[in-house]
């Protein structure tokens, strides 16, 4: 990785922070951050020996790329000054509010040919780069049905978006990812107790040959992040958190060692050489566009046809 990638991380909540950690020991420059809060942006510049601004438009010539880590609301208007000042970007997932503010994105990083990557962790888990390998090398067969669990407390930093598009856009990124193609249709339950946006869902897609299932809330005391494929031949069990995946069927049993390593690293390192290498990164904006289709179709509390 070239070291003359010169980046900066706009937004400094807890997600912001932790670009800024892994890019300061990532081979590349680290050249500010920025944050509304400047008390804020001083304390975390300060403590990794960086610039730092409250207003993220006097980064913008100082660098390459950044990473966007402002409220998804924020996500149109601060990726598209980034791309106007020809600084690729990678925005947190969701890629934005709506598709129409997606497709402009896009648009403007094709014309520029600039990379616009989004923040879907979850595809860089390393048990779930496992799990797709396994999958492909079709050890469980035809996969007929997969299910996920991401449930837990309510987070108090999430203040502008429903649990379908807060949480249950990581599954549906890693179920597209690992039978490489959309859902034909879908049917979802949701529903708000306790927030003005939805706090709990139950989302059913069809696949065609294979069902999947997401359980999404926050009501549940624990954090719960599961997933389970099941095949014609075996079945597999991964844990996000852990790490872990165990998988059974006529040739394995049990755990499959996987050595582990922070997802967030392996994908700036992802973004970084999408750069240097001049190509896509792994999870781009037509991808973040995709997987947002799939979510707000999902808040309409209809069953919806696809295609």
């Amino acid at each position: 990785m070239s070291s003359s990638v010169r980046v900066g991380v706009i937004g400094l909540g807890a997600m912001g922070h932790n670009h800024v950690r892994v890019y300061s020991e990532l081979q590349c420059e680290l050249v500010g951050v920025a944050d509304v809060n400047y008390s804020l942006a001083k304390e975390i510049g300060e403590q990794y020996h960086t610039r730092y601004f409250a207003d993220y438009h006097e980064l913008l010539s100082m660098v390459d790329a950044v990473s966007i880590a402002v409220p998804t609301t924020y996500h149109h208007d601060v990726v598209m000054d980034v791309l106007r000042s020809d600084v690729h970007c990678l925005v947190e997932k969701p890629i934005a509010i709506n598709l129409e503010e997606s497709d402009e994105m896009i648009k403007i990083a094709n014309r520029k040919h600039l990379n616009l990557a989004v923040g879907h962790i979850e595809r860089f888990n390393p048990a779930v780069i496992k799990l797709k390998e396994i999958i492909d090398q079709r050890i469980l067969g035809h996969i007929l049905i997969i299910s996920t669990r991401r449930v837990g407390p309510f987070a108090t930093r999430i203040r502008d978006v429903g649990v379908i598009i807060d949480s249950a856009t990581h599954d549906i990124g890693v179920i597209r990812y690992l039978l490489g193609k959309d859902p034909v249709s879908m049917y979802a339950r949701i529903g708000s107790i306790n927030h003005i946006s939805c706090d709990h869902a139950v989302i059913v897609m069809d696949f065609d040959d294979t069902t999947a299932c997401i359980e999404a809330n926050w009501f549940t005391p624990h954090k719960v992040r599961t997933l389970v494929a099941t095949g014609v031949n075996g079945i597999a069990y991964l844990d996000y958190i852990e790490q872990k995946l165990s998988v059974y069927s006529s040739n394995n049993e049990g755990t499959v060692y996987i050595p582990k390593e922070e997802p967030l690293k392996i994908e700036l390192n992802d973004f970084l050489r999408s750069i240097t290498d001049q190509c896509q990164p792994s999870v781009d904006g037509i991808e973040g566009y995709a997987i947002l289709k799939i979510a707000l179709e999902a808040g309409k509390r209809e069953p919806v046809l696809l295609i």
